[in-house]
């Protein structure tokens, strides 16, 4: 007999806790975007490169995450924003521009293009906070944890979806991330890794899914057939009950992935799905493939897999199980190289590489975790580090004739962040809030230096610069400091808080031509 989740969870917290008295612990080392290089269907349709060749800004909060995406010059701007820290529903707001759409209580990436979001340093958490992603292309997610996300009970987010995909999705690449719950529907949780509405050229690589009810699907009902072309390859699905995935309709290629505890179901192809399972390895589980809760079949072609401790149940009206001798279906025609391992090391070589703080190791196709060379097309510009106040050589032309400025949610003297003074200083009425300087006649500007007010350094945790004539975003950063972009002809410059741990004291609003 099935045992309840929340026991079988009680029992892996068990063995958790075992395995800490022995002195196995987790590391987290930092991390480049994209390394080992995108695989499976992600590459197809033109590929998947994320924020590549893009500006690289850090994030410790969702609202920071949130004002990166709205600080690029348009919504489809490269960047790579590398995650630290706990992202969770205290420190993840809304943020408002024109190269975004945001919402609070979730990561969105919705309408958007051409973005990295990975976990760096001690690593990335998303807390009862769900990744969104809608209406969007070209999108990287790699070396995060994403747990807990709730649809009912509080707090909730995305649905009850770990990681979420809908309406007209194309190209996403995640990797060596941990998803997982604490329970099943009945608990306030959905899926892992849901894809729906038009969502399509998808891999999941490197990954650990567990603890959850449902695994994650293609397709949210029999008629939502526009999905597919989806690759999972060295997973380790752990404690699921049931869809490991669910694919309606569509073609999907599953090979190298270590299947432990899918308690009801695993694979369940449905509604003229073909999915093609090669050299994975099932172990204690039951039904792992076939057409389950539905007279609506879908096919698969098997080879290689090893099933270890594996049950069938009796086929019936609305059960049609592949084993206990899979046989396959169909043929499904892979358009890209790949290399699998052999399924009899793949548990070892799945433990060693996959989910978040692995060191993104990847298998070399003979059994053997390696740290692969970096991307050719990720940059190798190291990591953003907190700028100083360094002392650009020119005159402050913020005190020079004819320069004068203005704020909005002001709570003190915009003229205070242009008097010289580190001693006065400017503050919004809340967190968040803009202040400029301005000139009677078109200035050129290069390189600003913001400093805040002694007591108050480091409050400001995200920001804008921007091109008041035009609009345009100049810079974007996590830090006051220095800033420096290309020499801009303007007459008026604003730096724009949009985040901040307190009530943000600006001293000097510096600008220099060069």
């Amino acid at each position: 007999m099935k045992r309840p989740l929340a026991l079988r969870l009680s029992a892996l917290s068990a063995t958790t806790a075992l395995a800490a008295a022995a002195g196995i612990a987790l590391t987290s080392p930092e991390a480049t975007a994209a390394t080992g290089g995108v695989t499976g269907y992600a590459t197809q349709n033109g590929g998947t490169t994320g924020g590549a060749g893009g500006q690289r800004v850090r994030a410790t909060t969702g609202t920071e995450i949130h004002a990166a995406l709205c600080g690029r010059a348009s919504s489809s701007t490269p960047i790579i924003i590398e995650v630290e820290g706990t992202i969770n529903h205290g420190n993840t707001g809304k943020v408002a521009g024109g190269s975004c759409n945001t919402a609070a209580g979730v990561i969105e990436l919705k309408q958007i293009s051409n973005v990295t979001l990975v976990g760096v340093g001690a690593g990335a958490v998303f807390d009862q906070l769900g990744i969104h992603i809608r209406q969007s292309s070209n999108i990287i997610i790699q070396n995060v944890t994403v747990r807990n996300v709730k649809k009912s009970g509080s707090p909730t987010s995305n649905g009850g979806d770990a990681i979420g995909m809908e309406s007209d999705v194309r190209n996403v690449w995640v990797d060596h991330a941990t998803l997982e719950a604490s329970g099943g529907e009945s608990e306030g949780y959905d899926g892992l890794f849901d894809m729906k509405d038009n969502t399509q050229y998808v891999t999941l690589s490197y990954s650990v899914l567990r603890n959850s009810g449902r695994g994650g699907l293609i397709g949210s009902s029999e008629s939502d057939l526009s999905n597919g072309y989806v690759t999972f390859h060295h997973n380790r699905y752990e404690n699921i009950d049931s869809r490991a995935p669910l694919l309606r309709g569509g073609t999907a290629h599953a090979y190298n992935n270590h299947y432990v505890s899918l308690n009801e179901s695993g694979i369940n192809s449905r509604a003229g799905a073909k999915v093609k399972v090669d050299n994975n390895y099932f172990e204690d589980s039951k039904d792992v493939l076939g057409t389950f809760y539905t007279d609506q079949r879908g096919s698969w072609q098997v080879a290689g897999n090893v099933f270890d401790n594996v049950t069938w149940s009796s086929p019936g009206s609305e059960n049609y199980p592949a084993g206990p001798n899979p046989q396959s279906t169909t043929t499904v025609n892979i358009p890209y190289a790949y290399t699998p391992d052999a399924a009899g090391c793949v548990p070892d070589v799945v433990r060693r590489t996959a989910g978040a703080g692995t060191g993104l190791q990847v298998s070399d196709g003979n059994c053997t975790p390696q740290t692969p060379a970096p991307d050719p097309s990720t940059p190798t510009t190291p990591p953003p580090t907190t700028p100083g106040p360094t002392e650009p050589g020119g005159a402050n032309l913020s005190l020079g004739a004819g320069a004068d400025g203005s704020s909005k949610a002001d709570g003190t003297s915009y003229g205070n962040v242009r008097d010289g003074n580190p001693s006065t200083y400017w503050s919004p009425s809340g967190s968040t809030g803009s202040v400029s300087v301005k000139w009677g006649s078109a200035t050129s500007v290069s390189r600003v230096v913001v400093r805040e007010a002694s007591g108050a350094t480091g409050v400001v945790r995200a920001w804008r610069l921007l091109n008041a004539d035009t609009g345009a975003v100049l810079a974007t950063g996590t830090t006051a400091g220095t800033a420096t972009f290309p020499q801009t002809s303007l007459k008026k410059i604003t730096f724009e808080i949009t985040s901040a741990s307190g009530t943000p004291r600006v001293a000097e609003f510096e600008t220099y031509a060069s």
